[in-house]
């Protein structure tokens, strides 16, 4: 049997949990307690946190002794592991995945998504797929590698103070954004946060902008799976992107997923994104 595991910046949510794909969860830091991502805090607790002190709060990956124990529970009961991270030039979650992986003599293969969030999600489910259609682990995992260039990871934030904070931006360019109402594109490329294409107005109008030019960039793509992934959105925003990629996509499947603690505490609440697989 092989098992399909990630780390929790995938923001699956229950599509993993239906799937009965294993989720790793990083370390969140509060102050001075810790918390496992997707397990004992909340999106809601970062907000709290950082309205209250006014800082971001920390992360941090699974040791490489997290990963050789979690890895060990599905090779001593049989299972070949197919591991997926976050980028490795986001954590060094996906570092210590491939170290912990040595220990088991070529039971565990670890993928470096080279995304986040469900950019990292929609490489995981569709492992899933290809399992499902019997491909060999070696083959699943030379086939994702291959499809990683073709996902689109990308955002847009409602204000820029979670990215001032986190040091990825200027103060002088949050409170511009934050001031003329600019929500810039971020998204990956080659496994790093890049900024993108600028957005004006509400945030209503340029979540629509930027799907129209999502469609525009991606005439042609895998038609299985979208994903539509918020930081705790406004409802009204949410169906908005629904409206909007009902319009100009034709995808068999449309989900919606709430960011995990780790990536919202990196973008701030009312982030959307729009995920899925080019050709």
């Amino acid at each position: 049997m092989v098992r399909i595991t990630t780390d929790s910046t995938c923001d699956l949510g229950v599509n993993a949990t239906e799937r009965d794909i294993r989720i790793m969860p990083l370390t969140v830091i509060l102050g001075a307690d810790s918390f496992r991502d997707g397990v004992d805090i909340t999106p809601q607790d970062i907000f709290d946190y950082v309205a209250k002190t006014g800082t971001l709060p920390k992360t941090s990956a699974p040791s490489i002794g997290d990963y050789e124990e979690f890895f060990g529970q599905f090779v001593s009961a049989g299972e070949t592991v197919i591991h997926f991270d976050i980028s490795a030039k986001s954590s060094s979650s996906n570092e210590h995945a491939v170290v912990a992986a040595e220990k088991f003599g070529g039971k565990v293969f670890v993928v470096d998504t080279k995304a986040l969030s469900s950019g990292q999600g929609l490489l995981v489910m569709k492992a899933y797929d290809l399992l499902q259609q019997g491909m060999s682990p070696e083959e699943v995992v030379k086939t994702v590698n291959a499809l990683r260039p073709k996902v689109n990871t990308s955002f847009i934030p409602d204000r820029l103070d979670y990215l001032y904070k986190g040091g990825r931006c200027s103060r002088m360019t949050m409170y511009g954004a934050n001031l003329l109402k600019i929500h810039p594109l971020i998204e990956m490329d080659d496994g790093q946060l890049v900024p993108g294409k600028k957005y004006r107005g509400n945030m209503d109008k340029c979540i629509t902008a930027y799907i129209r030019d999502l469609a525009e960039r991606y005439p042609k793509y895998d038609r299985t799976r979208c994903f539509i992934t918020h930081s705790s959105a406004d409802a009204s925003l949410v169906e908005v992107a629904k409206k909007q990629v009902s319009e100009y996509f034709d995808f068999d499947t449309v989900l919606e997923t709430v960011a995990g603690s780790v990536i919202t505490g990196h973008c701030g609440r009312n982030t959307l994104g729009v995920l899925f697989i080019a050709e």
